[in-house]
């Protein structure tokens, strides 16, 4: 899929159709021919552009004559049948001398902001400015992502008080496989961005100079609060993995109890219920109502001393 934008008349980001100067192409999981024609409309090489349609592709900074290629890692849901199962997909952003390129093999849902205008000061002639704005918002995806694991880490607390599977601990589990895919994208992210910082790749003026700081900050908090939420979850595991087992213990010793409370009856009725003579108590009309009566007393004594021991 191919999209092209670019500022109006009113410093408005609108679609466009055609390839020119100071346009912003957006490529998802491009076919070949459109990669073919992209490439040779920009008069770039392809290979610069399937180099990144690759699922595992690292961060990294590659710099040739008039090109300069950016990868970086965004989270994405691979599966949505599966709760919080991250991983992260490669975006590409390709700076040349006639426009900038976005190559990714997915859709990635961050860039829908800049699409609909609520990115301010957007301006694809800008490129580097653009660069630096794809980058910080890249961070502010990892977030979002964040923040809805996390009311969803508050809402498995509460259910897995009285759990007695290992669903939730499942759910866990999904959780922190994706907090060491962010952890791990993060880190290479920020090596990418302390290199444009750094080295002359692109002559980064003041005040994109200040919006890259606010993006490197960004990424290391977000480091920060990834390597929390994996330490607060990994003994979170633990400790519901030991309130699961107990929780289990408790229905068990309440099966038992019944089960030593409920036999009381059951051995005198076995008993009772033998083909032998039983004297007086057979031929009394209300033997049936006095040997009840004897087996609930009984049950009862037994199920309040069980109780009293907490053993039920």
């Amino acid at each position: 899929m191919i999209k092209m934008y670019k500022i109006d008349e009113n410093n408005q980001l609108i679609e466009d159709n055609k390839i020119e100067e100071d346009i912003w192409i957006n490529l998802v999981n491009p076919t070949l021919d459109e990669i073919e024609k992209i490439a040779h409309e920009v008069n770039i090489s392809k290979n610069i552009i399937t180099q990144v349609l690759v699922e595992k592709e690292l961060p990294r900074i590659k710099k040739s004559d008039n090109v300069t290629l950016f990868v970086i890692n965004i989270p994405f849901m691979k599966d949505k049948n599966i709760k919080n199962k991250y991983v992260t997909y490669p975006l590409g952003i390709i700076i040349c001398d006639l426009c900038i390129i976005t190559v990714s093999l997915v859709e990635h849902e961050f860039l829908k902001a800049f699409f609909a205008g609520k990115v301010e000061n957007l301006n694809p002639a800008k490129k580097l400015r653009l660069l630096i704005q794809i980058l910080l918002k890249s961070t502010e995806a990892y977030l979002y992502t964040l923040d809805a694991i996390e009311l969803d880490i508050e809402k498995m607390e509460k259910s897995t008080y009285k759990s007695t599977n290992n669903r939730q601990l499942v759910n866990f589990l999904n959780i922190q496989k994706t907090l060491v895919y962010f952890i791990t994208s993060l880190h290479a992210n920020n090596g990418v961005l302390e290199k444009l910082q750094k080295e002359n790749i692109l002559i980064v003026d003041k005040d994109n100079k200040s919006l890259l700081e606010d993006a490197i900050i960004e990424n290391k908090q977000c480091i920060e609060t990834c390597t929390v939420y994996r330490e607060i979850l990994s003994s979170t595991i633990d400790t519901y993995g030991t309130i699961i087992s107990n929780n289990l213990n408790v229905i068990m010793k309440f099966l038992a109890g019944i089960t030593i409370v409920f036999s009381v009856p059951t051995m005198i009725a076995s008993f009772l219920g033998m083909n032998v003579p039983l004297g007086e108590i057979g031929e009394n009309g209300m033997s049936f109502f006095f040997i009840c009566l004897i087996s609930f007393i009984i049950s009862f004594i037994i199920a309040c001393w069980l109780k009293k021991k907490n053993m039920l």
